[in-house]
């Protein structure tokens, strides 16, 4: 018996195990390409600008599932639909789809896609002012004026000038009752002055700093009188230098800011400064006093007439002189009181422009508009007293 017939499935078992691996093979090749097939199904198509294709967008979302599970899961509960995801596509896929596809980069006629227009309607954005680094901060009325073209200063009126010629009234007053009979009139002056430049400078209230410039005033007064007029220069710059000295040692002991000391310092110092100077009055000699605050009254009265501003101060000189000859008639002055009247009504128009400087307030008008002229106008009476009389 030969070996086929002894073993007669022996010669077919290959041939049965060939077929059997060949459908294996087959089977395994249909389930890949259907995966596949599946697989590019759920993938976006893009056209040549890299946008999906809304048919095949369409078509996939209105496609019925094909698995549905009967039986029980692990989640017991019912889950909502699945929607089909779509990748945001980025520029970057974009272009490398296009390559991909062929195009490259966009021609120059091909048209730019077009944004989609959202149907729902925008929202009203909130109305919020300009933005600011400090706060909602105003706008001055200075500063209103000059954005209109308008001049930031504004000239007191003539309640503030007749307060200011009922003051010279008093020092010339005082001047011929005596020394302390011209005090009075004087530390009213020195208050509002030290008051009035706190306010032009928009330091309000600052209670300590109008107190240490109205106390170094009286100072100087105290000392002027305790050392006799002929030595007023001495008591004047003395206590000047005392007060800056002390001034400064009181803000550098503050506890603000460096720029709100110094903006303090140079308000004090100047505030101070100007109610010393006003000791001026009671340094100078009585008839120059009398000439002087006569002078003052009358060319702020005559620079507040409703003139255009040469002619004002024009006649505001001539009115100062004028008075000055008529004050010097009545004292030992004579003629020279011309010259001091004309002096001191250039100071206090000086003094006067000051007050009138970046749009103040009528309380600035009230006290720095009233008192500046006749603090001004201290050092010429002074002076020219002592060398025409």
């Amino acid at each position: 018996m030969s070996d086929d017939q002894q073993y007669p499935q022996q010669q077919h078992y290959p041939q049965q195990y060939s077929q059997q691996q060949y459908a294996q093979q087959q089977q395994y090749a249909q389930r890949q390409q259907y995966a596949q097939q599946q697989y590019e199904q759920q993938q976006p198509q893009y056209d040549q600008y890299g946008q999906p294709y809304a048919q095949q967008a369409q078509a996939y979302d209105d496609a019925p599932e094909t698995q549905q599970w009967q039986g029980q899961t692990w989640d017991t509960q019912v889950q909502p639909p699945v929607q089909p995801y779509l990748p945001p596509q980025q520029p970057q896929q974009q272009a490398q789809q296009q390559e991909w596809a062929g195009y490259g980069a966009a021609s120059p006629a091909s048209p730019a896609p077009a944004a989609p227009a959202s149907s729902a309607e925008p929202e009203p954005e909130p109305e919020y002012g300009p933005p600011t680094v400090t706060g909602n901060t105003r706008v001055t009325d200075a500063q209103r004026a000059r954005a209109e073209g308008r001049s930031p200063v504004i000239e007191p009126g003539i309640q503030p000038a007749a307060l200011t010629a009922a003051l010279g009234v008093l020092l010339a007053g005082g001047a011929l009752v005596g020394s302390y009979g011209l005090l009075v009139p004087l530390l009213l002056l020195q208050a509002v002055t030290a008051a009035g430049w706190f306010r032009l400078n928009g330091m309000w209230p600052a209670r300590q700093g109008i107190a240490l410039a109205f106390l170094g005033g009286v100072v100087a007064d105290i000392a002027l009188l305790a050392a006799g007029r002929e030595h007023g220069p001495a008591a004047i710059l003395g206590t000047l230098g005392v007060w800056v000295l002390l001034t400064l040692v009181l803000q550098l002991r503050s506890h603000a800011s460096p720029d709100e000391r110094m903006y303090g310092l140079m308000a004090t110092v100047t505030s101070a400064a100007l109610a010393v100077i006003a000791t001026g009055w009671l340094a100078a000699e009585p008839d120059a006093v009398t000439v002087g605050a006569v002078a003052v009254a009358v060319v702020i009265v005559a620079r507040a007439l409703p003139l255009p501003t040469p002619a004002s101060v024009v006649v505001a000189l001539l009115a100062a002189a004028g008075a000055g000859v008529a004050a010097g008639g009545v004292t030992d002055l004579g003629a020279g009181g011309a010259l001091l009247g004309l002096g001191a009504g250039v100071c206090a128009l000086i003094g006067h422009r000051v007050a009138s400087y970046d749009y103040p307030s009528r309380f600035v008008h009230m006290t720095a508009g009233v008192a500046l002229p006749l603090a001004a106008a201290s050092p010429a009476v002074y002076l020219l007293g002592r060398a025409l009389i």
